[in-house]
C-alpha cells in the first residue's frame, strides 16, 4: 500500500529536524574534544612531557576517537540494517552523551597521575563508537524517507549537524573561556562537557518521535533484510567503500587543518591569542552551514560527482595562500583564508552523503555508507593534524602541509572519477536480489 504524500512530507520533516538536532548534539561533543585538544590537554594530562611531545600526545589521543569510529559503524550499522535505524540513533546518541559528561568530570594528571590520560584515551574511544554509529543512521533514515527530486538536500540534513555542532562548541568554549578567565585551565574546561548532559536528553525527546522508513518495514515484511549486513557490504562492495572513503580526502583533511591544527600553530608558532583564533576558525562552521545545504540542493539538478569534482578544485585552490595569508598574523587575512580554504570542503561535503547512501542497496546501506564515510575518518581528518605537527616539525615550514592538502584533492578526484553511483535505484529493484542472499 502506497503511503499518503502528506503523510510522507510530515515524516520526512520530523526526520529533518531529527537528524540536525542529533548530529548537532554528538558532532558539539566530538569538536569539543579537538578544540581541547588543542588548547588545555596538553597542561592537564601531558604535563610532563615537552611542548611538541604534548601536543603530539594530545592530538594522538584525538585520533583514538577516529579509530574508533568504524568500530562504531560496524556494530550500529549492523544493528540498524537488521532491526532498524531509529533504535541504533537513540543508542548511539547515549553513548555519545554520557562519554562526553564523563570527560567533564575527569581527574587530571596532577591529581591520579598517568590514569588520567587512559581514562581520557577510552572515554575518547566510546566517543568515537557512539558518532561512528550515528552518521550512517542519520543519512540513510533521511535518504530513504526523501522524495527522488530531494534526496540530494534530505541528505545534507545530517552534514549540517558539523557546523551546528562546531559553532555551538566554539561559542561554549569561547564564553567559558571569557567568564572563567585565569580559572579556564583549573576548571573552566569542565563547563562544555557537563553541558552534553542535558544536551542528550533533547536529542532522546525529538529521535523517539520519528519512524522508521518506508524502505526499511519494506524489507522486514518481505523478509529481505541482510543476516550480516556489514559482512555482506565488505564482500560484495569492497571496491566502492575504498573509492568513496577515498574521496573524502579532499573536505575531511582540509576541515581539521583548518579547525584543529590551525588553533594550534596560531596560538603557539604565531604567539596569538587564544580566544581570538577559537573565535576565527568559527567562520569554518559558518561557511559550512550556508554551502552544505546549497551545495546539496544543486546535486539535486546537476548530479553529486559534477558538484563534488567542482569542489575539490576549489579547495586546492584554496590550500595555496591558507599559511602564507596564517602567517601575516593580521585577523582579517586569516579569516579571508579560512574561509577560502573552507569553501571548497563545504561544497563536496553538502552531497556526499547522498552520494555514498545510493552506493549501496537499502538491505546493507547503513553498513556500506557507514564503512565508506569512518574508514576515511582514520586515514583523513584522525590524522590529518598529526600528519601536520609532523610535516612542520620536520621540514619547519607549513609548505609541506600545503603539499598534503595538494595531494588529498588529486587522490579524491582520481578516486571520485572511478566511482561508479547507483542514483536511480530503488527498493523495488532491490528487494529480489536481497531476498535471494
Amino acid at each position: 500500500m502506497k503511503m499518503d504524500e502528506s503523510v510522507r512530507k510530515k515524516q520526512m520533516k520530523k526526520v529533518a529536524i531529527a537528524s540536525v538536532v542529533g548530529t548537532s548534539i554528538e558532532w558539539y561533543d566530538f569538536f569539543l574534544y579537538g578544540t581541547m585538544a588543542a588548547l588545555v590537554f596538553p597542561q592537564l594530562f601531558f604535563p610532563e612531557s615537552s611542548s611538541y611531545m604534548g601536543i603530539l600526545q594530545s592530538f594522538i589521543t584525538l585520533f583514538v576517537g577516529f579509530l574508533a569510529r568504524p568500530i562504531g559503524a560496524m556494530v550500529f550499522s549492523s544493528y540498524g540494517d537488521k532491526v532498524g535505524r531509529k533504535a541504533a540513533l537513540v543508542t548511539s546518541l547515549l553513548l555519545m552523551g554520557i562519554s562526553t559528561t564523563l570527560m567533564g568530570l575527569l581527574p587530571t594528571y596532577h591529581s591520579i597521575g598517568v590514569v588520567a590520560p587512559i581514562l581520557l584515551v577510552i572515554l575518547r574511544f566510546i566517543q568515537g563508537i557512539g558518532v561512528g554509529g550515528e552518521w550512517g543512521g542519520s543519512v540513510t533514515l533521511s535518504v530513504e524517507w526523501s522524495s527522488e527530486k530531494s534526496k540530494g538536500l534530505m541528505g545534507s540534513m545530517t552534514q549540517l549537524g558539523v557546523p551546528i555542532g562546531m559553532i555551538f562548541a566554539t561559542i561554549v568554549v569561547s564564553l567559558c573561556m571569557s567568564l572563567t578567565g585565569d580559572f579556564f585551565e583549573a576548571w573552566g574546561w569542565r563547563i562544555p562537557f557537563l553541558l552534553s548532559f542535558a544536551l542528550v536528553f533533547i536529542g532522546l525527546y525529538i529521535r523517539l518521535g520519528i519512524e522508521e522508513s518506508p524502505e526499511f518495514e519494506k524489507l522486514k515484511e518481505e523478509k529481505a533484510t541482510a543476516k550480516q549486513p556489514v559482512l555482506e557490504a565488505i564482500k560484495g562492495y569492497p571496491k566502492q567503500i575504498l573509492l568513496a572513503a577515498f574521496t573524502r580526502l579532499a573536505d575531511n583533511v582540509p576541515f581539521y587543518i583548518c579547525t584543529t591544527f590551525t588553533v594550534y600553530y596560531a596560538t603557539t608558532q604565531l604567539n596569538m591569542d587564544k580566544q581570538l583564533i577559537t573565535n576565527a576558525v568559527m567562520l569554518v562552521a559558518i561557511t559550512f552551514l550556508f554551502i552544505v545545504p546549497y551545495a546539496a540542493h544543486l546535486s539535486d539538478k546537476f548530479g553529486r560527482k559534477k558538484i563534488m569534482f567542482s569542489g575539490m578544485i576549489m579547495t586546492l585552490l584554496g590550500a595555496l595562500p591558507y599559511f602564507y595569508l596564517i602567517n601575516t598574523k593580521e585577523i582579517v587575512l586569516i579569516a579571508i583564508a579560512i574561509v577560502l580554504l573552507s569553501i571548497g570542503p563545504a561544497v563536496i561535503y553538502g552531497p556526499q552523503a547522498t552520494l555514498l547512501a545510493e552506493i549501496f542497496p537499502a538491505h546493507i546501506r547503513f553498513s556500506g555508507s557507514s564503512l565508506a564515510y569512518q574508514f576515511a575518518a582514520i586515514i583523513a581528518g584522525g590524522l590529518a593534524p598529526t600528519i601536520s605537527l609532523t610535516l612542520l616539525e620536520k621540514f619547519k615550514s607549513p609548505n609541506a602541509i600545503t603539499m598534503y592538502i595538494i595531494v588529498c584533492c588529486v587522490i579524491s578526484m582520481t578516486c571520485l572519477y572511478l566511482l561508479k553511483p547507483k542514483e536511480k535505484q530503488t527498493i523495488v529493484e532491490e528487494l529480489p536480489r536481497a531476498s535471494n542472499e
